[in-house]
């Protein structure tokens, strides 16, 4: 298997660069048979996760990741579970929100596709 975590590395900066930036262009990166969960909501399909991320709430958002761990998640298949957190600044608001979001990697010709994402703000106790 390739360098998971320069796997990783590669995939979040696109994830997060090309989320920031312009969300429909993440479609690709989703199969019908992909699912998101987004705060505790399923979403299942390219179509329906990415009406999920265009419709949120905000203009602008910004992500700063500060953590991400990788792990291989078959004996088999050159897949992994990518776990992120991070930092994000949305609109013009200046106190970020705590982050995380875990992504399940499946190999799809010489690039990868997300079967899974769960994502969750972290809000302080």
């Amino acid at each position: 298997m390739a360098d998971i975590n320069a796997i990783a590395k590669q995939f979040t900066d696109f994830y997060y660069t090309t989320f920031d930036s312009d969300r429909a262009q993440l479609a690709p990166l989703y199969r019908d048979h992909s699912m998101l969960t987004f705060e505790g909501t399923p979403f299942q399909g390219a179509a329906a996760i990415v009406e999920k991320l265009t419709t949120l709430p905000f203009q602008r958002v910004q992500h700063k990741v500060t953590t991400f761990d990788a792990q291989p998640s078959s004996q088999t298949v050159a897949s992994l579970i990518v776990s992120v957190t991070g930092l994000l600044l949305v609109d013009d608001g200046e106190n970020p929100l705590q982050f995380s979001q875990v992504f399940q990697l499946i190999p799809d010709g010489g690039s990868y596709y997300v079967f899974n994402d769960i994502f969750r703000l972290n809000y302080g106790a």
